[in-house]
């Protein structure tokens, strides 16, 4: 079954599309923060993901599997520099992270083509993300009335009076 195989195929053939994902992961790789637009940037994501988890994965195996692991992200980056940094130098900062290795910002139009542009960029090892919200736990009509309100109310029920 096919069911859940649909990439963005961003308008290229499938060996331009291959090219490009190359490309574009090796700016990031090398890089860091890359500026291009969001959908080219979605279908980065998953892509670079990957390569950055063989690298976590070669980091926990032995000498002959890292070899592997590295000749596979090689095969789909093709530029063994950017393989190297990341598998060297940057795979220290994702063996802690469960995933989620990129981030993404949208940064609005492009001037010329008023293309969606976007900047992806990979996460830093000691960004904790947002805190998680507490929804649900007390609504407005049942939260706690602070000292300062309690005052106004007071003040406000003397000077009916």
């Amino acid at each position: 079954m096919r069911h859940l195989k649909h990439r963005s195929q961003l308008g290229r053939t499938k060996e331009h599309r291959a090219a490009l994902m190359a490309n574009l992961s090796a700016a990031l790789l090398t890089h860091g923060r890359i500026r291009t637009t969001l959908p080219k940037a979605k279908a980065l994501r998953p892509f670079v993901e990957q390569i950055i988890t063989l690298a976590v994965r070669a980091s926990k195996a032995e000498a002959a599997d890292a070899l592997h692991l590295r000749r596979q992200a090689i095969a789909k980056v093709r530029d063994k520099d950017a393989v190297a940094i990341l598998f060297k130098e940057r795979v220290s900062e994702f063996t802690s992270r469960p995933g989620g290795y990129t981030r993404i910002y949208k940064i609005g139009p492009r001037i010329g083509d008023a293309a969606e542009m976007a900047l992806i960029e990979l996460i830093p090892a000691a960004d904790t993300g947002y805190a998680k919200s507490r929804k649900g736990k007390t609504s407005a009509a049942e939260a706690p009335v602070s000292e300062a309100a309690e005052q106004a109310q007071s003040a406000e029920g003397e000077s009916k009076e």
